[in-house]
Parts: structure tokens; C-alpha cells; sequence
């Protein structure tokens, strides 16, 4: 070695990119393949672990398996028994995978729920429809046609008649009766319906009669006869007799109103009978026979059409 340069194998020329430089290259510096960069320079590289600074140290234990290789003591997970791959695990929704088009699925449900809600609509307005119309031939067969002239429609006719003929038909008062032996007329009982209060008495006896004598009848048929008449709160009953025959039945005089017993002025009310009737004049008689009770007041009688 001469002054001023010791060579290339001193320490202070172990520079590992000598062989960049210009001073470097006329030295003789080349790419590293062993050293670091000069000729005979020393060769530092040492297996890792391999350096001791004073107390020996652990040894590293040696790197097992080598980079790029499966690690015997390690598997992924994807590669255990049964487990998916990872496309699958992202199909399944996983990471970062779309999942499921939840928005198209409710748009088809509503779209579904609005098609029956629009068949229910359409079934419901058919079956009014058909109900509307099936109403209305009952209500025009049932319902009589007004005539359009304004005249009164039949019914109104046939009630008027009706009336006309209720009118024409015969009544009597107590004191227009013919009355057997033994029976009188009073008044002294207040409530009777004919002119004056005056009523028949003394009826509660055997062989009592009324007999009314009715002219007038233009046609012949079954009309009913009403009768008026007061009771001191017990049931009584007569036997009815129509142009000389008596009917099977006796005339029911009983006490609808509940009045009290004993009290006669509370016992007036009336019943009624059907009696048939022959054209013209007509006799009716109302008797006291054997197993009558005829514990009564004779008030009014009168004829409605049966």
C-alpha cells in the first residue's frame, strides 16, 4: 500500500455503490455478486442471527417452510371440509356481493295485492248490479202503476167503497132495541157509548132477550157484528141468534180491559161475532139462555162488513 490510499479492502471503502462513481469505477468497482462492490472488499453478509455482541444469544429458530408455499400448521378457511369458496361466499352476500333485489320483490308483491284488490272491486259493483236490477222488477211487479190521468188508483177506490159501505150499514142504541119483559133501559152507570148514556139492565136473568131489526142489507154474505157492553169486572156470555138461528157458539163477552171486579163504570168494552146475513131485513137477537152468564149492561150494537 502507498501513502494516501490504503486500497479497497479498507472498511472505509466498503461503500456498496462504489461501482457508481467515477473514482470508484477507476478503482476497479464492479456490481455486487458477493461483496460490496470493491475488489477484495470484505464480505459482511452473515446468516441472520449468526452475529454475537458479547453474551451469546438465542439462536432463531430456523423459518419453516419456505415464501410462496402452504404453511404446514396453516389453512385458510375457504380450503376446510365443506366450507365455501370465496366467489361463493360473496354470492351468499359476503363482503362486498350484491344481495338480494329486496327493492323488485316488493314492487311485485304490491303489484299482485292491487291486482286482487282491483278483481274484488269488479266482483262486488257485477253483484250490485245484479241485485240492483233483480230489486227492481220485485219492486214494479209488487208496486201498482199510478194511472197517468191522476184518477185514484183501485185501492183508494176500494177503500173509499169500503167506507161508503161501513156508513150505509145499520147501528142501534140500547133504547132503539126491542126489549123482553122484565129489562129496562138506565143510565145511572156512567160510560155508556149511546145518545144520553143510556144502556140496557136487568139482563142477568133466564129468558132475557134484545132483538134488533136490521133493514137495509143489500147484499147477502158474513158481516161481523159488534157489540158494546159493560160488566162489573167478571166474564159474562149470551147465546146469538140470527133470523131464528142460534149459533153454537155463545156470544163472548169477556173481561178484556181487566177491569176491576165490582167496578162497572171501569167494565165497558166491546166484542164482536160473524153473523150471515141475507139481502133486505134481517133479525138478531141476543139471549139469556140456560148456561149463560149474563151479568151485563147492553150499550150499542152496529155491523161492519165481514
Amino acid at each position: 500500500m502507498t501513502p494516501g490510499n490504503n486500497g479497497a479492502s479498507t472498511p472505509e471503502d466498503d461503500d456498496p455503490f462504489g461501482y457508481l462513481y467515477a473514482d470508484g469505477q477507476a478503482n476497479g468497482a464492479q456490481p455486487p455478486s458477493g461483496g460490496y462492490g470493491y475488489p477484495n472488499s470484505v464480505n459482511r453478509v452473515r446468516p441472520v442471527g449468526t452475529r454475537q455482541y458479547g453474551a451469546p444469544q438465542a439462536q432463531a429458530p430456523q423459518q419453516q417452510g419456505v415464501y410462496g408455499q402452504p404453511n404446514a400448521h396453516y389453512a385458510a378457511p375457504e380450503t376446510a371440509p365443506g366450507a365455501p369458496g370465496p366467489q361463493q361466499g360473496r354470492a351468499a352476500g359476503g363482503g362486498r356481493g350484491r344481495g338480494p333485489n329486496t327493492k323488485g320483490l316488493l314492487i311485485g308483491a304490491i303489484a299482485v295485492v292491487a291486482a286482487v284488490v282491483v278483481g274484488i272491486a269488479v266482483a262486488m259493483a257485477s253483484s250490485g248490479d245484479k241485485d240492483d236490477d233483480k230489486g227492481g222488477n220485485e219492486a214494479g211487479a209488487s208496486a201498482p202503476a199510478q194511472p197517468e190521468s191522476g184518477e185514484p188508483s183501485a185501492t183508494a177506490e176500494e177503500e173509499g167503497e169500503k167506507d161508503e159501505k161501513e156508513a150505509e150499514l145499520p147501528a142501534s142504541d140500547a133504547k132503539a132495541l126491542r126489549l123482553s119483559p122484565g129489562l129496562s133501559t138506565s143510565s145511572d152507570t156512567p160510560g155508556a157509548q149511546a145518545e144520553g148514556g143510556v144502556y140496557v139492565a136487568g139482563f142477568n136473568q133466564v129468558g132475557a132477550k134484545v132483538t134488533w131489526t136490521v133493514d137495509g142489507i143489500k147484499d147477502k154474505g158474513s158481516y161481523r157484528l159488534y157489540v158494546q157492553y159493560g160488566i162489573p169486572g167478571v166474564d159474562a156470555n149470551a147465546t146469538l141468534v140470527v133470523n131464528g138461528k142460534a149459533d153454537s157458539r155463545p156470544l163472548n163477552m169477556r173481561n178484556f180491559a181487566k177491569s176491576p171486579e165490582g167496578d162497572w163504570e171501569k167494565g165497558w168494552q166491546n166484542t164482536w161475532a160473524n153473523v150471515n146475513l141475507n139481502q133486505g131485513t134481517n133479525t138478531i137477537e141476543l139471549a139469556c139462555n140456560e148456561g149463560n152468564q149474563c151479568d151485563v149492561n147492553l150499550d150499542q150494537v152496529w155491523l161492519k162488513p165481514g
